[in-house]
């Protein structure tokens, strides 16, 4: 779990409630449902035009990584791939044909499974590298989409407030209802950058940071096989493993 996640949440709201009652306002004046459904309704139908069903699902399905840390260590998958090697060396490529049995994520198995049926280094580099660029470039569209997001909120937000202000500017005669009104217009523009700010961008920004690690642990596995396929030392192949678990931003 990444406990950075949930402390970032905590810190945003409890600022957000501190200030309002600092000066003796109410928190409920935080809360207005008609601000909220022009706002995130809006954000919501202006995302759907322009994304697709499959990518929306991919996009919900990433949620989980703000609050959760990446379940590949490199580390571990270091030690696995320098006992591959040793073992290659000791007894050929296909004493690795039962590793590929073990706990391992498909991309490692895939990979795995190609260098134990004697697949060309060349050819094997080609295909997994597609693979790292390809995953890559569907969590960056994900990614995107909340920053879209990010994006069409303050500018909804805006909207919300001139609606709200329309409907205030109804009560010029009563002036105790025409301040209530004006402030609750104004919730709208903070729900638009609040969202904005404090959830959207925050959202692309850390989902970037988990498939960047992703990646940066498929690119290791991709070296480390093929550092395996060329038959290098066990010295030479820790050293190549070591830089990216230095690089690495979890």
């Amino acid at each position: 779990m990444n406990k950075l996640g949930f402390l970032g949440f905590f810190i945003i709201i409890s600022s957000l409630l501190f200030a309002q009652v600092y000066h003796g306002s109410s928190i409920k004046g935080l809360f207005d449902l008609p601000a909220f459904l022009i706002v995130f309704g809006g954000t919501l139908g202006a995302v759907l035009i322009q994304t697709s069903s499959k990518q929306l699902i991919h996009a919900l399905k990433l949620l989980p990584k703000v609050f959760y840390r990446p379940s590949h260590s490199l580390a571990e998958q270091s030690k696995k791939i320098q006992n591959w090697s040793y073992k290659s060396r000791q007894h050929g490529l296909l004493s690795l044909e039962n590793e590929s049995d073990e706990n391992l994520d498909p991309f490692t198995r895939k990979g795995l499974a190609m260098l134990v049926d004697g697949c060309d280094q060349l050819a094997l580099q080609d295909i997994l590298q597609q693979d790292i660029d390809l995953d890559s470039e569907h969590h960056e569209r994900s990614a995107q989409l909340y920053e879209s997001m990010g994006g069409y909120s303050p500018t909804i937000g805006i909207i919300g407030a001139v609606l709200g202000l329309i409907q205030a500017m109804s009560f010029l005669d009563q002036p105790d209802k025409l301040g209530a009104g004006i402030a609750v217009a104004f919730v709208a523009t903070i729900y638009g950058v609040g969202f904005a700010n404090f959830i959207y961008l925050p959202i692309a920004n850390k989902i970037r940071l988990h498939y960047q690690y992703t990646a940066l642990y498929k690119e290791m596995t991709l070296i480390g096989l093929i550092a395996i396929a060329h038959g290098d030392n066990g010295l030479l192949l820790d050293r190549r493993l070591h830089g990216y678990i230095d690089r690495a931003s979890f």
